[in-house]
Order: C-alpha cells, then structure tokens, then sequence
C-alpha cells in the first residue's frame, strides 16, 4: 500500500537518488542535500513498504502564492496515480495555509490540467522565482516549461 509522509532528514539520500536522471537531463532542477534539508519541512514523499518511491515540495512564495517543485515518482510506480496523490497532498496544504494559488513549471502541462490547474504566461511569474530559481536550470534563459497555476 502506498503511503504520503512529511519527508525527514535521513531521506534525503533516497529523494536525491531518485531525481538524478532528471537533473542531468534538465527536467528537474538541481538541489543540494543542504538545500533539500533547510527546506525539508515543504517536502511529502510517497513511501511503499518504507522505501520512497516519489516526493514533491510545497514551497512558499508569498502569503498568496505556493509552488510545486520537484515532482518525480519511480519509474516502475508511474501511471498508479502516485504524483496525483502527492499533488493533491500539496493542494490540500496550500488550502489549509490560506495560500489562493499553486504554481508549476513542468514539462508534462497535461497531468496538472486533468488536476484543473490552467496554464498562464511566464510573464505571471514572481521576478523572485526566476532569479532564485530558473537561473540555475540547464535551459535558462531558454524557458521551455510550461507555466500552470491552481486556484485554491
């Protein structure tokens, strides 16, 4: 049975483990072990009989915006309705904060449509995020992501 979990600490090198095909081929942005541990608390992982299968993150923004980031689910766990799960674990989050939208950039727009969130331009996105995030990505400037936000 899989199970959604607030991720700890000694996770962290199982969720690295899990996203390193992603990072390398720029479809999910490098973290550091230091920067998935000062942020550990936004991070869900979904577990199967104890061993993490696929996590995301909740960041914060603003008081009015959260974010999704780093979505992955295994290989082999893909198509069961896990990054749904995890998906819908961070709406709920979002809702229960006070947060009035969730952002994503993804290159899968079609997933968290059927999830009903809307695309939007990238001109949307808090200035912020770009220089704290996008500038590291492997594509940047070059942004070919899709941006989609979630009305909460």
């Amino acid at each position: 049975m899989i199970e959604l979990r607030k991720a700890l600490l000694k996770d962290i090198p199982s969720m690295q483990s899990l996203v390193v095909s992603k990072v390398s081929d720029g479809t999910i942005l490098l973290r550091s072990d230091d920067e998935v541990a000062t942020n550990i608390r936004s991070y869900m992982v979904a577990l199967d009989e104890d061993k993490i299968i696929g996590y995301m993150a909740l960041h914060i923004h603003s008081p009015r915006l959260g974010e999704i980031r780093s979505l992955i689910v295994k290989e082999e766990y893909r198509g069961k309705k896990i990054g749904k799960k995890l998906v819908k674990s961070a709406i709920s989050e979002a809702n229960d904060l006070g947060l009035e939208e969730v952002l994503v950039l993804t290159y899968l727009p079609d997933f968290f449509k059927k999830l009903l969130f809307n695309e939007i331009d990238k001109s949307d996105i808090p200035e912020h995020k770009i220089w704290a995030d996008c500038i590291k990505c492997l594509h940047f400037p070059i942004c070919d992501e899709i941006s989609l936000v979630y009305k909460v």
